[in-house]
């Protein structure tokens, strides 16, 4: 019995790895993921998310994060730099510096998606602050507010 080719890949990704490096998701991003978090940040976003997600602390989805933003709600909003098409959520940075709520990119809505608990990839998630795990809260906000806006 021979394995067809798709087999032969998904056996060699399995025993690799399917970790994708930090450079091979920044060459699939798209030109409005600005400001886009750097490695270090994105890593304490991911732990921050993972935490908030254990605690349902995060609104996810752009139709929900809209719904909350709209509603006054504070919290660090992130954003997927690999979602296409971008006018799914092109709208949401410019929401963001109306309500000067914190807000990054970072490379890949599937490493986002399953952070938050999720099987599917999510292309935007809003952590709201919580006692918790306030201080991984706060070091990420802080960076994030500190990231340079595009122009």
């Amino acid at each position: 019995m021979t394995k067809t080719k798709k087999e032969k890949q998904a056996t060699e990704e399995e025993a690799t790895g399917t970790e994708k490096s930090y450079q091979e998701l920044i060459a699939n991003i798209n030109p409005i993921a600005q400001p886009l978090a750097s490695r270090k940040l994105s890593k304490k976003l991911y732990k921050c998310v993972k935490k908030a997600a254990k605690l349902k602390r995060i609104r996810r989805g752009v139709k929900e994060v809209q719904k909350f933003i709209n509603k006054g709600e504070k919290g660090i909003v992130v954003l997927a730099g690999d979602t296409l098409p971008i006018d799914v959520y092109c709208h949401l940075p410019i929401m963001c510096e109306d309500r000067s709520l914190p807000y990054a990119y970072i490379p890949s809505k599937v490493d986002l998606g399953s952070s938050a608990g999720s099987k599917r990839p999510t292309c935007v998630i809003m952590i709201k602050p919580h006692e918790d795990y306030q201080e991984a809260y706060n070091e990420c906000s802080e960076e994030v507010s500190a990231l340079p806006k595009p122009i």
